[in-house]
């Protein structure tokens, strides 16, 4: 069937949009994709509520709302249609040892407003079994991988980051490996009123704290054996003491190499050295991010593009795929993936009509 995933990242920029053809176990085709953003009133009315349990119910239908303006919009291409939805809402609070997460949209309005069967709350099923409730992707790396050369990293940076390794039988491991781009888009913001550094155009005008990123990574939560997972704001009260007095050019290059050097730090926990890593997420864009990967792993390091992945459609693509695999009562997290018990199914159907299952 055609499935349509959305997406709304812990970058806080706007919603991905896309659609794939899939039975939940592989991928046959490939739809249009688009991205429509969040006005920045939204943006802080978001990061407001970050960690928040109760977000008000009128930004909760916001949310919703414009996806369904997503839906509504990439429906209206040509030849794009979609039997199923999933929708993975926008996280803004993930404590998996308290096991709590928890993902912002209403499954039911946005099943009312598009006329389309929906699929959402992914993580909790697996967080209320003691999982980590991330990372998710991993099934879908895998998926499109296959037929690629292995051991096999995929690296996805996005606010936080997280990497799928999948070995020579296809045998999967994936945590988070610390912080992506969250800190960097917030040290931008603070620092020049800009939520990203474009291009990593100021951190490479920037010197390297290196003492700062020794501190970084002396936190616990580096030598914690996988699987892990990270909320977007684990680190920022560190970064508000370690970068006070940093030139902001300066800051972006610290922030970026403590990123970059989080996930060489990963690579101790891997069975084997990857022969390759495929960069995904925002992250990929990044010139001094890429550069500083290649030289740190001193293997192949690719944009996802090098082999015909749409990076920028690839996590709405990941939901729309765990959307079919929900509702054909397949798992979507693992032992090996999210620390869950056993592999377990997660999601909830919601139907245009008032029943729910």
């Amino acid at each position: 069937m055609w499935v349509l995933g959305l997406m709304s990242g812990t970058s806080m920029d706007g919603v991905d949009a896309a659609l794939i053809e899939t039975d939940g176990v592989k991928v046959t085709a490939f739809g249009p994709s688009l991205f429509l953003d969040y006005d920045e009133p939204f943006r802080e009315r978001l990061r407001d509520i970050l960690g928040l349990p109760d977000p008000p119910a009128d930004l909760v239908a916001d949310l919703t709302m414009r996806h369904a303006q997503a839906v509504r919009q990439l429906l209206a291409l040509p030849d794009a249609k979609a039997d199923l939805i999933g929708f993975h809402g926008h996280t803004v609070l993930h404590r998996p040892q308290q096991r709590m997460t928890l993902q912002i949209g209403d499954g039911q309005l946005l099943a009312q407003e598009t006329g389309i069967d929906v699929v959402a709350d992914f993580r909790s099923n697996d967080v209320a079994h003691g999982g980590q409730g991330a990372p998710l992707v991993p099934i879908f790396h895998a998926a499109l991988a296959d037929g690629l050369e292995k051991p096999l990293a995929v690296l996805n940076i996005g606010g936080v980051a997280n990497v799928t390794y999948i070995g020579p039988n296809g045998g999967l491991l994936a945590f988070d490996t610390g912080p992506g781009n969250a800190l960097i888009d917030d040290w931008m913001l603070a620092m020049t009123g800009y939520p990203i550094d474009l291009d990593g155009r100021l951190a490479q005008d920037g010197v390297v704290d290196k003492d700062a990123v020794e501190e970084f990574l002396g936190h616990s939560w580096f030598s914690a054996e996988p699987p892990k997972s990270l909320d977007r704001d684990e680190f920022s009260l560190l970064a508000k003491g370690l970068m006070g007095g940093l030139a902001p050019a300066d800051g972006a290059a610290t922030l970026c190499a403590f990123s970059a050097r989080s996930v060489v730090r990963a690579v101790d926990f891997l069975p084997r050295i990857p022969k390759r890593w495929l960069v995904a997420g925002g992250g990929r864009k990044n010139p001094v991010m890429m550069g500083e990967l290649r030289r740190l792993l001193n293997v192949p390091v690719d944009a996802v593009e090098t082999v015909g992945w749409q990076g920028d459609a690839l996590e709405a693509q990941a939901f729309a795929y765990l959307a079919a695999r929900s509702v054909a009562g397949l798992p979507i997290s693992f032992p090996s993936t999210t620390g869950a018990p056993e592999p377990m199914t997660g999601g909830r159907l919601f139907r245009p009509r008032a029943e729910n299952s």
